[in-house]
């Protein structure tokens, strides 16, 4: 895992922390990553345990699924955190796309609400996570296409709910229903 860059401006608080991250598209490296989202919501959110254990579920899931199905072998794939304080953490991860599977953001987006409609029980354990995790813990999300072929997507959560601070149920991270 190699950290590209990273800089606070404590002078002014709307100038977003940046840290990019380059992974090869090798699973071992993810818990690095799921390790360093977790540790970065923590310290830059007053989020509760639940949400942000959430919010390393989301970025877990779209780094998989950048280098489970747009990516090739031995390629890299790009997680750009950025988190401007008391107002957002934005996620961008960026792949290079698969040539033998290549897909388009539009093709993605139509999957993805397709999914949305499906009941629970029409899934496996796979297939889920951008309609039923990504969709719904995050407060906006972007597909788009990359100029040089793969895509972008990045995901906003907004720190102003009061909602992400506390929770009906137990903050036991392992109460989590998808």
């Amino acid at each position: 895992m190699e950290t590209i860059s990273g800089s606070i401006n404590q002078n002014n608080s709307d100038k977003p922390v940046e840290i990019k991250i380059e992974l090869p598209t090798n699973a071992y490296f993810m818990s690095g990553i799921r390790d360093f989202t977790l540790s970065l919501i923590e310290n830059m959110t007053d989020f509760s345990s639940q949400w942000a254990y959430r919010f390393q579920s989301v970025v877990d899931e779209l780094a998989n699924n950048a280098i489970e199905h747009g990516s090739s072998a031995n390629d890299k794939i790009l997680v750009t955190f950025f988190a401007i304080a008391n107002k957002e953490i934005k996620i961008v991860v960026e792949d290079h796309g698969h040539p033998e599977k290549p897909m388009k953001a539009e093709q993605v987006m139509a999957q993805m609400e397709k999914n949305k409609n499906k009941d629970k029980s029409e899934f496996s354990i796979r297939g889920r996570g951008l309609a039923f995790i990504v969709d719904k813990w995050t407060d906006k999300l972007e597909i788009t296409d990359r100029p040089s072929g793969g895509l972008r997507i990045a995901v906003t959560k907004y720190l102003n709910d009061e909602n992400f601070k506390t929770s009906d149920r137990s903050d036991d991270p392992k109460n989590i229903i998808i």
